[in-house]
């Protein structure tokens, strides 16, 4: 028995450091996206970026064998899962070039808050009281940090919302997908669509001269970018979900400590205070989440 303990230990630990890594990979990611505002077109950045990106996945996806059903990409919840992606990716990153770096991951990790919702909402799931009052504080977390009507107010956090509502378009898709979309094949397929909506956008907006240093940058943010995938989804395989899901939150303080390095945007305490109701929320709600699943499968005593 201590055996057994200790190595699922272990495996929580690994998946948890797994998922920090992840996270790490998506905030680097952000901080070198976010110095090509000014620089480049919003277009232009997406369609190198996603050329490099799907060329960096085809690869691993061919080579690990998860190209063996094509067709799937067809499939209409692979459509609705990748416009909910092109549709987050263009409110995130338009945001991005806007507001600081802490805002956006801040009001971006109520996510999975906005996911219990709608997943109760649409699905019919079970959301208890002490969930549902966790969301309601989580979402009130939010209006803190945006602060509507007052000063400080930016209408680009409303596009942060519009990523959160995309995204929770794309991850309730993913939720009906079964295990027979290669997770590899279904981040490829992504990536074509929104390297198709960069094309698009860049058609209709200035092309603006691409340097050496942009195409280094860009193809340092795509390896961050699949980095933060694929630990992700290790982390997940990893580790208990309930013990590595939290680790999600790191992105919050590497962001933060991004946007301080790279571009001297210091967080105010208001949005200290609403991304610490976020955060503490969101872990609540996963805190939960593991009770109600472990009662679920825990059998009922033997009355005699």
């Amino acid at each position: 028995m201590p055996s057994a303990i200790a190595a699922t230990s272990s495996q929580n630990l690994r998946g948890a450091a797994m998922m920090t890594a992840g996270m790490f990979g998506f905030a680097v990611n952000d901080t070198i996206t976010k110095s090509f505002a000014g620089e480049l077109e919003l277009g232009q950045l997406l369609l190198i970026r996603g050329l490099i990106a799907t060329a960096l996945v085809f690869a691993l996806a061919h080579a690990l064998g998860h190209m063996r059903a094509p067709a799937l990409a067809l499939r209409p919840l692979m459509i609705v899962r990748s416009l909910g992606e092109v549709a987050a990716t263009f409110l995130f990153l338009t945001a991005l070039f806007h507001i600081p770096i802490a805002n956006v991951s801040a009001i971006m990790q109520v996510l999975p808050l906005a996911l219990t919702l709608f997943a109760a909402l649409l699905f019919g799931e079970q959301v208890g009281w002490r969930r549902m009052t966790a969301v309601t504080i989580g979402l009130a977390g939010v209006l803190i940090i945006i602060r509507p009507g007052l000063e400080g107010f930016s209408i680009y956090s409303i596009y942060v919302l519009g990523a959160v509502g995309a995204c929770v378009v794309r991850d309730l898709a993913t939720r009906q997908m079964g295990l027979g979309f290669p997770a590899l094949f279904v981040t490829l397929v992504t990536s074509v669509f929104v390297t198709i909506m960069g094309g698009g956008l860049a058609l209709i907006e200035p092309w603006r001269p691409v340097t050496a240093t942009h195409l280094a940058l860009i193809a340092a943010s795509s390896l961050f970018l699949l980095v933060g995938y694929s630990f992700t989804v290790l982390a997940m395989r990893t580790g208990d979900i309930g013990f590595v899901s939290p680790f999600r939150y790191s992105v919050l303080l590497f962001s933060i400590i991004g946007g301080i390095v790279a571009y001297r945007e210091y967080p105010d305490l208001i949005t200290y205070a609403g991304s610490a109701i976020i955060v503490a929320t969101g872990i609540y709600t996963l805190y939960r989440e593991r009770v109600v699943r472990r009662q679920a499968i825990t059998p009922a005593p033997v009355r005699s």
